[in-house]
């Protein structure tokens, strides 16, 4: 920690661009795809699970590039946030800043608890909470060392999913067809079996967007690590590109295989929870294809992509923590790294509260629900000012005599594509529970929309008292410094 009193705040370009390809190419998927994705398809119908993780694929895909097109001109620690703050409002950018913060904080304690759970499944006599801190000391340590370390780190994990994902795909479609699994093709019988493809119409659709909405946070990784990039353009733009290929190939064809080969109708997708390896769509296809030990494998899967999202909710939320403070919105030591080029105050900080949130799951279950609930949609806000950010920062672009062909990377669509991604976050954080809302019941209310109160206490708190307003588009800051560089000169 003595190194950290050296004055440094620069982080290091250590990320090279086969790290911030995997990141984007495996770091979303997770527990949303290996086990989630049954209870979509089992509420939502095929036909529904389909076209509610296709649009959410699309809006992240529209919302990628329009991040890429940010972080590739203007490549910096903590982007979205400092967008908000140059391109569109200051408060709008402390608001940003500290609910991702949060949502990350929070979501490392909910993983590390979950890795405890998932490695309980080899070894149930041992108190699960023990796992739960070591991979919290084992995340701390990646985290610590350096950035390279921690992007070696999700590079082996991100081919570990990967590989998985193009293994269960090859065995899903030898199984449809009839090689494997059984005497006859399954076929596509599946994909009609009673109110299928869809079930319930559009209420379900609505109703599953959440879920498969959370499958694809953590995408948004790519723009945090864009500081750190040693060829953030080229890097960024290769990164972002695979975002298509990913939503299309790993999301919509696993779907697509799953739905298949399991009817919507089956009980065993039904109450599939985070830690429920038994009755993973991914356990149960293996198993028809005849693979013995495919519980262990997917739980040794299901461990790795945990510890993955941990790893990278760490990263994101200290590097968010030092991009606050080098805009002043947090204490100035959170600002300062070691010679590694890393926060450690910044990660130590969040650490804790990581730690303490996991506390609060041992021996107060109630605040641990209370504090789940508030980070609930928090991932959706910090798209909806990706979206916001990019319109501003293309307007206030060509408003200061630029051209866009000065661009390295242009953003699919515009102005399209973040308008529709806008549209879709509102509908999404709008929609997560009518039913609450038609029953006035105030309690599910509370907990469902917890996150949207929160960030408006943080925006008008901020707004308030530093009397901010919206930027003027020929006063937006086009320039790369912060506002703790610009104080400093």
């Amino acid at each position: 920690m003595a190194a950290q009193d050296t004055g440094n705040s620069e982080v290091k370009r250590g990320l090279k661009t086969r790290h911030l390809s995997m990141i984007a190419l495996g770091g979303s998927i997770g527990t949303g795809l290996f086990i989630a994705s049954g209870s979509v398809i089992h509420q939502a119908g095929p036909g529904g699970a389909l076209v509610a993780y296709a649009i959410m694929g699309m809006m992240v895909f529209f919302l990628m590039t329009s991040l890429g097109e940010m972080a590739t001109y203007m490549p910096l620690t903590g982007s979205f946030s400092a967008y908000s703050t140059k391109f569109v409002d200051p408060a709008l950018g402390f608001a940003m800043g500290w609910n991702y913060w949060f949502n990350w904080a929070i979501t490392i304690a909910v993983e590390i608890t979950t890795a405890g759970v998932v490695v309980n499944f080899w070894l149930p006599n041992v108190p699960s909470w023990i796992f739960s801190l070591i991979t919290l000391v084992i995340i701390f340590a990646i985290n610590g060392l350096s950035v390279s370390t921690f992007g070696e780190a999700e590079f082996w994990m991100a081919i570990v999913k990967i590989i998985t994902v193009v293994i269960f795909l090859v065995v899903g479609l030898l199984i449809i067809v009839g090689i494997l699994g059984g005497d006859k093709p399954v076929g596509l019988s599946n994909l009609t079996v009673k109110d299928a493809p869809f079930v319930g119409g559009f209420g379900p659709i609505l109703g599953v967007f959440l879920v498969a909405g959370f499958s694809f946070q953590g995408t948004e990784l790519v723009g945090i690590t864009a500081g750190e990039s040693d060829d953030p353009q080229t890097s960024i733009p290769k990164a972002i590109k695979s975002t298509f290929w990913r939503i299309l190939i790993f999301y919509i064809l696993s779907i697509f295989v799953i739905a298949c080969i399991l009817p919507y109708t089956s009980s065993n997708l039904l109450g599939s929870s985070e830690t429920d390896i038994a009755m993973s769509p991914f356990t149960l296809v293996f198993q028809r294809a005849g693979l013995a030990a495919a519980a262990s494998v997917m739980n040794a899967v299901i461990l790795t992509a945990v510890v993955s999202s941990a790893n990278s909710g760490l990263y994101a939320s200290s590097r968010m923590l030092y991009s606050l403070s080098l805009d002043g919105y947090a204490p100035k030591v959170f600002r300062l790294t070691n010679l590694r080029g890393i926060p450690m105050y910044a990660v130590v900080a969040t650490t804790v509260i990581g730690a303490l949130t996991f506390l609060t799951g041992i021996f107060g279950n109630q605040v641990y629900q209370f504090l789940i609930a508030a980070s609930g949609l928090t991932g959706f806000i910090a798209w909806l000012g990706i979206a916001i950010s990019h319109l501003r920062f293309r307007r206030a672009f060509i408003a200061q005599g630029h051209s866009v062909s000065e661009l390295k990377y242009h953003a699919a669509w515009f102005p399209l594509g973040p308008i529709l991604a806008l549209v879709l976050c509102v509908l999404v954080i709008v929609g997560q529970d009518m039913t609450a809302f038609a029953k006035l019941d105030w309690t599910k209310i509370m907990f469902t929309y917890m996150s949207v109160p929160l960030f408006a206490i943080l925006f008008f708190y901020y707004k308030i008292r530093h009397k901010t307003h919206l930027i003027p588009l020929k006063d937006v800051d086009l320039t790369s410094k912060t506002k703790s560089e610009s104080i400093s000169e």
